[in-house]
């Protein structure tokens, strides 16, 4: 058995999507300048690192929020579907043609994005490969329930709200900063567990998969 943790690693290095907060970590309280303890403060934005989308972050008002998504929609199996690097948009089309397992109700999608996490690049990057509408309205025809995808947003960078507004209104759940830089493409057993924020729009989360 194989354990990935998928979820990368919060430090202030972390990119995050420009006009959010960069991560503060500090400790507030050293042994070696005599205190009992090792103490730190962490500042973020929700959407920081591995991080679950609640509907409530493009549905607004009267939508789920992070503390009221179903924890068993977060755990089970799981297909890492590998795009290949050429590709620059995910659409309708490339999804077609990429296999996915007819019995997956989650899909992690693996692109050229990860090579960010594993070279450490912590400099925002506009070029990376999203979802368009169009593949995200065919998932929600396939009955997915999650979509996880290896960089700052599933969708676009120069047009945020019609994929996320697309997936999250059919009800699936949103992961984003995923690191699948080291998965193999296929089927695993996945743990998404995002901690509990009340009333939020997101939430950070640890997500490991399992398998062969």
């Amino acid at each position: 058995m194989q354990i990935y943790d998928i979820s990368v690693s919060i430090s202030p290095s972390l990119p995050v999507w420009p006009g959010d907060p960069k991560v503060s970590l500090e400790r507030i309280a050293k042994i070696e300048d005599g205190d009992e303890a090792n103490v730190s403060r962490l500042a973020m934005c929700v959407h920081s690192g591995t991080h679950i989308d609640a509907p409530y972050h493009f549905l607004g008002d009267g939508s789920v929020t992070v503390d009221a998504v179903p924890l068993k929609q977060l755990i089970g199996r799981a297909h890492v579907l590998h795009i290949p690097d050429e590709v620059n948009l995910i659409t309708a089309d490339i999804l077609k043609s990429a296999a996915i397992n007819p019995r997956a109700r989650r899909v992690l999608i693996k692109t050229r994005n990860s090579a960010n996490w594993e070279q450490r690049e912590g400099k925002f990057q506009e070029d990376f490969v999203a979802i368009s509408p169009d593949g995200a309205s065919f998932l929600v025809d396939r009955g997915i329930q999650v979509v996880g995808v290896d960089y700052l947003s599933v969708a676009p960078y120069e047009d945020t709200s019609p994929t996320h507004k697309i997936l999250l209104a059919a009800g699936a759940v949103i992961i984003e900063s995923l690191d699948l830089s080291a998965v193999p493409g296929g089927r695993y057993t996945m743990y998404c567990l995002p901690i509990k924020i009340e009333g939020s729009d997101g939430a950070p989360a640890r997500v490991i998969l399992i398998g062969p």
